[in-house]
């Protein structure tokens, strides 16, 4: 029955705008005839035939009903719409039919027709009229909304059949824009069963049902798998050219039901990603719990996340040094909020790290046991279009602050170092060598020199992070967004990613294994490619590669050339055979040390360089202290770019 109704009220919506009006008229002509009808059996008592007096009753409904519903335009408005203001517009009409009709046959009279059928008809012509009116918005109504519902929304399959995939199947109402309409799993004992109403289909089906059932999306509920595995199904997805979604891992995930508002765009980690490694509390907690510790640069990237990771460790105080207002409100805030429960004092200070005064005062005011020092500019390109003030910060920022902190006797003194600190090409790189290089000759000559030397300096090397500031992930999501092109510098080009929290709990664990000068590497696993992972963006959002292949693809890789002091390949080792230690993905390098003595007088020559903002001076001076750094030839300094351009004007003048 309701498949009948469904289908005949399928066929009434595909009709022309005219044909329904007709078939609205002849409606409402029947109901005249049949109101007249039944007002006469109310008043008799009995059915009579509509003829003579009868009959001439009929008529009149019909003469006035009809053109008074015309004039207050009921035969415009669309049934399926129909609301309150439709039914007021039928009770007007049917009240000003009622006067005319009770005139005639109550008031004046017509012989054969009792004077009651000229108050009781139009009565049930209103009732017949407006519930019919109220019938149609139902009926039609309904069906119209869901097919629209059914065309605009998104058809999905959820993978996984488990809890999760069950309770998001379960989260999508009738207001959700996306229609489930099956469940994968890797289960056998599953597949071919019917699960809520949705058939559970083995995964080899995915691209048939891509095709057959028109899916968009496919959603993946496995919140327990892992990465590895995560990375072998979105492998498999790659060819049925769909967009992918995820749940996330279990330990993201509230206890409780999960909805539709946990699923999220597919990370950087669930492309990339690996396994976390369990941390070892002990190293967590040796520099930090019960200690008042510092964090430089603490609104960064690896900054605020070494203060999300160093709340947990449970310090007295934690002081947040950040030279940006805006960044230092937020991580404020947002550590603020994660302290609620615990009695930490948490001290935002603004200040510069190359503001000695600044850093004494805060450094002697509560004495910190550990800082870690991530403060740094380290976007190779604008480091290396301003290159005194990147050296002025990098570098001696770095041993204004060292000096300042064995001064007042810090124990632990890290430093987030890079893999770009390794045979560098550009200033960013060669400036954080440098910074190495202080710190590891100040342990070095202080050890042998000051007798009761108590502050450990340490360096931690890795590459890239996912997700900071300057990642290549969310400027790939944003130009998919767009419509592409995706911007790369170097089709072959390649770099180490790492997860944020990952390496700030590695640094952290590492700074608590240095004994004085140490230089550790953390493992990154394999480098990617660039090239690869943007071109798997863009298969994973469902689109298609547009190049020599697929002309008529969706999203362009176009590449634009290597950015001023960018190299194609980073290294995370300057020698070899770097040494294990306690955690398996920390090493430590062997490298070599430069003298205190060695290194002052080549400091004393670049702090006069930054003066006189002689850059070619200052890489000069940076060949012969950093190892392995080749400049680019090319000075794209903008100060020295426009003094050149100044005096090529002055000349040609």
């Amino acid at each position: 029955m309701r498949n009948a109704l469904a289908s005949s009220a399928q066929s009434l919506l595909t009709l022309p705008r005219s044909t329904k009006r007709f078939v609205a008229v002849s409606v409402d002509a029947s109901v005249c005839v049949l109101t007249v009808w039944f007002a006469f059996y109310l008043r008799l008592g009995e059915f009579v035939s509509l003829s003579g007096a009868p009959f001439r009753a009929v008529i009149a409904a019909l003469v006035f009903a009809l053109p008074i519903f015309i004039v207050f335009g009921l035969y415009r408005a669309i049934f399926r719409y129909s609301g309150w203001p439709a039914l007021m517009t039928v009770a007007q009409a049917c009240g000003v039919y009622g006067l005319i009709y009770a005139a005639i046959f109550t008031a004046v009279g017509i012989e054969g027709v009792p004077r009651t059928v000229g108050l009781i008809q139009p009565l049930l012509l209103l009732l017949v009229v407006g519930g019919s009116r109220a019938l149609a918005r139902y009926w039609l109504g309904g069906l119209y909304q869901s097919q629209l519902k059914t065309a605009d929304s998104s058809k999905v399959l959820i993978y996984g059949a488990g809890d999760a995939g069950r309770q998001l199947a379960g989260a999508f109402g009738s207001a959700s824009k996306m229609q489930v309409v099956g469940f994968i799993d890797d289960d056998e004992k599953l597949q071919g069963r019917v699960l809520n109403g949705l058939t559970i289909y083995p995964p080899d089906d995915l691209l048939n049902l891509v095709n057959t059932l028109h899916i968009s999306d496919v959603l993946l509920a496995l919140p327990s798998i892992t990465r590895k595995r995560r990375n072998e199904i979105l492998n498999q997805m790659l060819q049925a050219k769909v967009s992918v979604r995820t749940l996330p891992s279990v330990s993201e995930l509230v206890e409780g039901k999960v909805s539709t508002s946990d699923l999220r765009e597919l990370d950087i980690e669930d492309l990339l990603g690996r396994d976390p490694v369990e941390p070892d509390a002990a190293l967590l907690q040796k520099n930090i719990t019960g200690k008042v510790v510092l964090v430089t640069g603490a609104g960064g990237s690896i900054g605020s996340e070494l203060c999300r990771q160093i709340m947990l460790g449970k310090p007295t105080t934690l002081l947040l040094v950040e030279q940006s207002e805006f960044v230092l409100y937020n991580v404020h805030q947002e550590l603020i909020a994660l302290n609620e429960k615990q009695p930490i004092d948490v001290v935002p200070l603004l200040g510069s790290v190359c503001d000695a005064e600044r850093m004494k005062t805060i450094i002697g005011s509560w004495q910190p046991d550990t800082i870690f020092h991530a403060a740094a500019y380290k976007h190779v390109p604008l480091v290396e279009h301003n290159p005194v003030e990147g050296i002025r910060n990098n570098v001696f920022g770095t041993l204004m602050l060292a000096r300042t902190a064995a001064n007042f006797q810090v124990k632990d003194f890290v430093l987030i170092s890079t893999d770009k600190a390794v045979r560098p090409t550009n200033i960013m790189g060669a400036s954080k060598r440098l910074a190495e290089m202080i710190l590891q000759a100040l342990d070095d000559s202080r050890r042998k020199e000051v007798e009761g030397f108590t502050t450990r300096f340490s360096m931690v090397r890795f590459g890239n992070v996912l997700g900071s500031s300057g990642s290549v992930v969310p400027k790939f999501r944003r130009q998919i967004s767009d419509g592409g092109p995706i911007t790369l510098t170097h089709k072959e080009i390649e770099r180490y990613f790492m997860t944020i929290p990952e390496a700030a709990q590695l640094v952290i664990q590492a700074g608590s294994m240095a004994e004085g000068g140490d230089v550790f590497v953390l493992d990154m696993g394999q480098p990617v490619k660039i090239f690869d992972l943007a071109k798997r963006m863009i298969e994973l959002s469902g689109l298609i590669l547009r190049d020599e292949e697929n002309p008529e693809g969706d999203i362009e890789i176009e590449i634009i050339g290597l950015r001023p002091g960018e190299k194609l390949y980073e290294e995370l080792l300057i020698g070899d055979d770097p040494s294990p230690t306690r955690h398996e993905r920390i090493m430590q390098a062997k490298e070599e040390v430069i003298s205190w003595a060695e290194l002052e007088p080549k400091l004393a020559e670049l702090t006069e360089a930054l003066v006189s903002q002689d850059v070619a001076e200052i890489k000069r001076l940076l060949v012969q202290l950093v190892a392995g750094y080749t400049p680019a030839q090319v000075t794209v300094d903008w100060i020295t770019t426009a003094k050149n351009d100044s005096l090529l004007g002055d000349i040609e003048h």
